[in-house]
C-alpha cells in the first residue's frame, strides 16, 4: 500500500478502493467467523469454557501458518500465543482477549443474530469481533504478499484469558512480550459509532477498607458496642472526598457490606473501592492517602488492602505516532479516523506503562459492551479490516 497522503480524502485510493472491496466480498466470511466465536461462550470463571475457545481460535491461527503456544493457568483458561515469520525485525504485537462478562447460558437469552446492520450476542463487540478482525486481516496480507514472502514483519498474538477479571494470570507475559516487541496493537472495541481509536485510557486501582468494632445487644448493651458501619460511614465520606476532577481522578465507593442483626450493634463492616487515575504521577499520592486512613473512633480498626493494579495509558510520543499512522491509512480509506480517552482500563494500560508505543480500540464498532443490547456494525468490519492490514504494514 503506498504511504497515505496527508491531505483528507473524500473518496478512497486506487489501492485503498481495492483493499476495501477485498474485505467488502469477505464481509459475510468476517461475520461468521465473529458468530462462530460468540457461539462459543466463555466466561472468565470458567476454565473449561474458555479453554474450548482457546483451542477453536488457535485452530483458525494455526491455519494460517501461525506457531502455536499455550500458556496453561492454574485457576483461568489457557492464554494462547500464536507467532508469525517475517522478515528481520522486532515483531508487532496483536493483543486482545476471549474471556467474557456472561455467564454460561447467557445465548438462551441473548442469541447471536444479525438484525438489519447489527450483529448481536454477548461478547461480539468485547471482543470477539477483535480477533475475528486480527484474522481476517493477517490472512489477507498473505494473501496480497504471497509472491513476496507473506507477512511484512513478524506478527506475535497474544490472547489471555483473565482480561475482564484484571489479566492477574496473564499481566506478566503480557509485559515479557511487549518489551520485545516494537509497537503493540490492541483489539478491544473502537469507540462510539464513528469508530474512533483510544489514545488514553485511565490507570484503575481496587481497594479493600475493613472496619472492626465491637459487637454487642443494640437493647441491653448499646453503649458497649462500638459500631463499625458508623465508622465505615465517616470513612466513605473522607474516601469520597479524594476524588479530583481536574487531575482525572476518581474514587467510587462502589460495594458496602457490614452487620449480622439489626439488634446487634455490628462488630465489621467493610467498603470496596474503585479508584481510576488518568496520570501515573496520581498513583503513589492516591495509593498514600487511602493507606494513611485512621480510625476516627479510638476503638475502631482499619484495614487497608489493595491498589493500582492497572497504570493509566498516557498519551506519550509513541501512542500519538502510531495514532498518526492509523489516521493516515484512513483518509487512504476515505475516512477521518478520531481518537478517544476513556476511563476504563484494558491490558494495552500494561503494554504502554512499559513505554511501548501502543495504539488501543481497533476492534470492531458497535455499542453495548457488557450489556444486553451489545453488538457491532456490519458495515464498519470491511473498512476495520482494510485499516488494520494497512497498521500492520506500516508500522
Amino acid at each position: 500500500m503506498n504511504p497515505p497522503s496527508k491531505k483528507a480524502l473524500t473518496h478512497p485510493s486506487p489501492e485503498a478502493q481495492r483493499r476495501l472491496t477485498y474485505f467488502n466480498g469477505r464481509r459475510d466470511a468476517i461475520v461468521s467467523t465473529v458468530r462462530d466465536l460468540v457461539e462459543i461462550e466463555s466466561p472468565s470463571d470458567n476454565k473449561a469454557a474458555v479453554d474450548r475457545i482457546a483451542a477453536a481460535v488457535a485452530e483458525e491461527f494455526a491455519r494460517l501458518g501461525g506457531e502455536i503456544r499455550f500458556h496453561r493457568a492454574k485457576d483461568f483458561g489457557s492464554h494462547l500465543q500464536v507467532n508469525f515469520g517475517g522478515k528481520s525485525a522486532k515483531p508487532l504485537l496483536l493483543l486482545g482477549h476471549y474471556d467474557t462478562v456472561y455467564p454460561l447460558g447467557t445465548l438462551a437469552t441473548m442469541p447471536c443474530r444479525i438484525e438489519h446492520n447489527r450483529l448481536t450476542g454477548p461478547g461480539v463487540l468485547d471482543m470477539k469481533s477483535g480477533i475475528a478482525l486480527m484474522l481476517h486481516a493477517l490472512a489477507a496480507l498473505q494473501d496480497w504478499r504471497k509472491h513476496d514472502g507473506g507477512l511484512p514483519r513478524p506478527v506475535t498474538v497474544f490472547l489471555v484469558s483473565d482480561e475482564e477479571v484484571g489479566s492477574e494470570s496473564s499481566r506478566a507475559i503480557t509485559e515479557a512480550l511487549a518489551k520485545k516487541s516494537a509497537a503493540v496493537l490492541v483489539f478491544e472495541p473502537s469507540y462510539g459509532f464513528q469508530g474512533a481509536v483510544k489514545t488514553a485510557r485511565k490507570g484503575v486501582g481496587e481497594y479493600l477498607v475493613k472496619v472492626t468494632g465491637k459487637a454487642s445487644h443494640a437493647g441491653l448493651d448499646f453503649q458497649k458496642g462500638v459500631n463499625a458501619i458508623r465508622e465505615l460511614a465517616r470513612q466513605i465520606e473522607k474516601i469520597s472526598g479524594f476524588t479530583d476532577l481536574k487531575k482525572g481522578l476518581t474514587v467510587n465507593v462502589g460495594v458496602v457490606s457490614g452487620g449480622s442483626r439489626t439488634n446487634v450493634v455490628p462488630a465489621e463492616a467493610a467498603a470496596q473501592v474503585d479508584v481510576r487515575i488518568a496520570r501515573l504521577k496520581d498513583a503513589a499520592g492516591i495509593d498514600k492517602k487511602m493507606r494513611a486512613l485512621r480510625p476516627f473512633h479510638g476503638k475502631c480498626k482499619i484495614e487497608i488492602t489493595g491498589g493500582i493494579n492497572r497504570p493509566p495509558m498516557e498519551r506519550t510520543a509513541g501512542v500519538a505516532g502510531l495514532y498518526a499512522q492509523a489516521a493516515a491509512i484512513a483518509r487512504e480509506l476515505g475516512w477521518k479516523l478520531g481518537e478517544a480517552a476513556v476511563g476504563g482500563g484494558s491490558d494495552g494500560n500494561f503494554t504502554a506503562g512499559l513505554g511501548i508505543p501502543t495504539l488501543d480500540g481497533l476492534g470492531g464498532v458497535g455499542d453495548g459492551a457488557h450489556a444486553v443490547h451489545e453488538h457491532v456494525l456490519i458495515s464498519e468490519l470491511p473498512r476495520r479490516a482494510a485499516l488494520i492490514a494497512g497498521l500492520i504494514e506500516a508500522v
